[in-house]
């Protein structure tokens, strides 16, 4: 049961990758080479010899090849056990011969799916044998190889295994059937049954790449991606430099990813975020422009924080990035100039995107919770059509400034508070057990930022303000006001809803409810 010579093989691949060069190693080893089909013509055209399953199993392929290795000289040539008297019986009375390699890939499910397939083709290109065959071999590990990935033919191409290999490939065997079992189970759940939430929700991930700790040296942490087609991530984004991402890095960049993508069709824009929360927003004529004026936001926070922008990165703009300690920098492209400079910064890293992912696309989001997941689709509400409820309606900048913040603010962790105005954030208040403490925070950033920068005064003066919920007072509104604010954005549904318009009114400010409410835990 440690090293065991392979004398026979069964051969069955759909992707049909080094499996010639696989083939003739083993035969150049004396193995019998056993194989199905589109295997069986690439090994013969290779001048090797190879016996047809349907002459292992004295039954033809059949049923446009549904049918062919599910047979007991197929599944009792692999599930014997060796050292077994009754199992040795079985195999001498009905003619089995032993059964020591399967190598198997399955059918392209996901490919097929992928590239859009009508229903037939997907069914059809469900694998049934293939999965029995590999779950057989994987079972009987202990006398059976089963590889299920061209990168491990390495492991068997000199006609023997070791145990320990055996078992590691067993391993990756039956992870592979569940995730195979899982895309199928999902395309069934989400695509052909449109279920929103399946009674049973499998998933299979891959792993990315092993991190160096969690949030906290303490913890252990990895990035495991998810399967089939995905949105230009972080973890699908080109790393061009710098050191390798910690989990709070890929985080904070996922946060700053989520919400440029908000603007991918908006003039330049750039956003800073630190901690999972943006701390500058800014749209401008010019990347170099939106980024001076996301920074000056808050130029405190920025000092170790996450950069994303929707624009290429060119050599101006970079030049002024690496005036501070970043993290990382995220960008759909970047010139050769600007790639120069920043390769003087060794640490700083800088990922490429392609195209930012779309906003509105569907999906789940899942959180762990002791016992158990809370998963919910994706906030990809749009910006949705607004309802005056004050008697002075906003302007046209006003109203546009409305939107900028209410976009920002749907990304910012509740209770969100976040004051807008030329199209920057003024100040961001964050994650604050009331929404009166972070406007207030929010308000308190917008002076000092006066203050850093010269100003004669803070952008709060003449901005608009969103929150990402209702105010429950007018207390959180009348600190708006203070800030010196002049037009809100708010989804509304409060039971006070009467006395907080009624304030805003008093005060003169313009006021629309959104009637969608981004809180963000």
């Amino acid at each position: 049961m440690t090293t065991i010579p392979i004398r026979r093989a069964l051969l069955s691949v759909s992707d049909k990758t080094g499996i010639v060069d696989l083939g003739q190693s083993l035969a150049k080893a004396g193995v019998e080479l056993v194989s199905t089909g589109g295997t069986a013509k690439a090994l013969r055209d290779a001048g090797l010899a190879v016996r047809d399953i349907s002459d292992l199993t004295g039954f033809p392929e059949m049923m446009d090849g549904r049918v062919k290795t599910l047979h007991p000289k197929v599944h009792g040539g692999l599930l014997a056990v060796r050292d077994d008297a009754a199992h040795a019986a079985s195999m001498k009375e009905h003619d089995i011969g032993a059964i020591d390699l399967v190598v198997v890939n399955l059918y392209p499910f996901e490919a097929t799916v992928a590239k859009g397939a009508e229903r037939d083709e997907v069914i059809e290109n469900i694998d049934i044998g293939g999965p029995s065959m590999v779950r057989s071999a994987a079972k009987n590990h202990a006398y059976v190889a089963i590889v299920t990935d061209p990168a491990d033919y390495a492991l068997i191409a000199g006609g023997s295994t070791t145990f320990e290999d055996r078992k590691r490939l067993a391993a990756k065997a039956f992870a592979a059937t569940a995730a195979y079992d899982s895309a199928i189970a999902q395309w069934f759940a989400f695509v052909d049954q449109r279920e929103a939430f399946p009674q049973v929700l499998p998933v299979a991930l891959t792993l990315g790449t092993t991190l160096r700790y969690g949030e906290n040296p303490h913890q252990s942490a990895a990035f495991y991606e998810t399967r089939g087609p995905v949105a230009n991530g972080v973890g699908q984004a080109r790393q061009v430099q710098g050191k390798e991402l910690s989990y709070n890095n890929f985080n904070d960049a996922d946060a700053a990813l989520d919400l440029i993508s908000e603007f991918r069709d908006a003039e330049p824009s750039v956003v800073i975020v630190k901690h999972a929360n943006p701390c500058g927003v800014a749209t401008a004529k010019t990347i170099e422009q939106a980024y001076a004026d996301a920074f000056a936001c808050d130029t405190v926070s920025a000092f170790g924080g996450i950069i994303a922008l929707n624009r290429p990165l060119d050599a101006a703009t970079a030049r002024a990035i690496t005036g501070i300690f970043t993290e990382v920098v995220i960008a759909p492209d970047a010139d050769e100039e600007a790639l120069a400079l920043f390769a003087a910064k060794k640490n700083l890293r800088l990922l490429l995107t392609g195209e930012l992912p779309d906003p509105s696309r569907p999906g789940l989001m899942a959180k762990s919770i002791t016992g158990g997941w809370l998963v919910q689709s994706r906030d990809n509400a749009s910006a949705p059509d607004l309802k005056v409820v004050t008697k002075r309606a906003p302007t046209a900048a006003e109203l546009a400034d409305c939107r900028f913040a209410w976009t920002v603010a749907k990304h910012v962790k509740s209770n969100a508070i976040v004051y807008a105005k030329g199209g920057s954030t003024a100040g961001i208040g964050a994650g604050q057990m009331n929404r009166l403490e972070s406007a207030r925070i929010a308000a308190w950033k917008a002076k000092d930022a006066a203050e850093k920068a010269g100003w004669a005064e803070p952008r709060t003066i003449g901005s608009a303000v969103a929150s990402d919920a209702f105010f429950p007072f007018a207390d959180g509104l009348l600190a708006a006001v203070e800030a010196g604010a002049t037009a809100v954005i708010q989804p509304g549904g409060s039971i006070r809803d009467d006395e907080v318009i009624a304030a805003a009114d008093a005060a003169g400010l313009a006021m629309v409810f959104t009637g969608v409410r981004h809180f963000r835990h």
